[in-house]
């Protein structure tokens, strides 16, 4: 597992989560703006899985694999599901949907590096 990627993903999904708190706070719904930050974030995931398939493939390190790549899988389907209902909630809710999606992502990183390590 590359550190430096799984940090790159926290950071860029708690920035994000940021974001939509202080749209919660300021009673405004999801902006454009947020959702291609969203992508931004999504794009590092879909990245970090292959490069974290590759490396798992490579050095066959003992991992349970179901449980390692539930938390790929979660990670990559919870912020299009999360785009997409802001997308169509258009309230201060949508903010909380992307702001908790975020936060969910960025504590499935942390499980990640916990399931690599032990």
């Amino acid at each position: 597992m590359i550190g430096a990627l799984v940090a790159l993903v926290v950071a860029t999904s708690l920035g994000l989560a940021a974001w939509a708190v202080v749209f919660v706070a300021r009673d405004r719904a999801v902006v454009l703006r947020q959702l291609w930050a969203a992508a931004v974030v999504e794009a590092l995931l879909i990245v970090q899985g292959v490069v974290q398939t590759v490396v798992l493939v490579r050095t066959g390190h003992h991992v349970s694999a179901p449980l390692f790549f539930g938390y790929v899988v979660a990670g990559l389907v919870l912020l299009p599901l999360a785009a997409a209902w802001a997308f169509a909630e258009r309230t201060r809710w949508s903010s909380v949907v992307l702001a908790s999606a975020a936060g969910v992502v960025a504590f499935l990183q942390l499980r990640l590096v916990q399931v690599w390590g032990a």
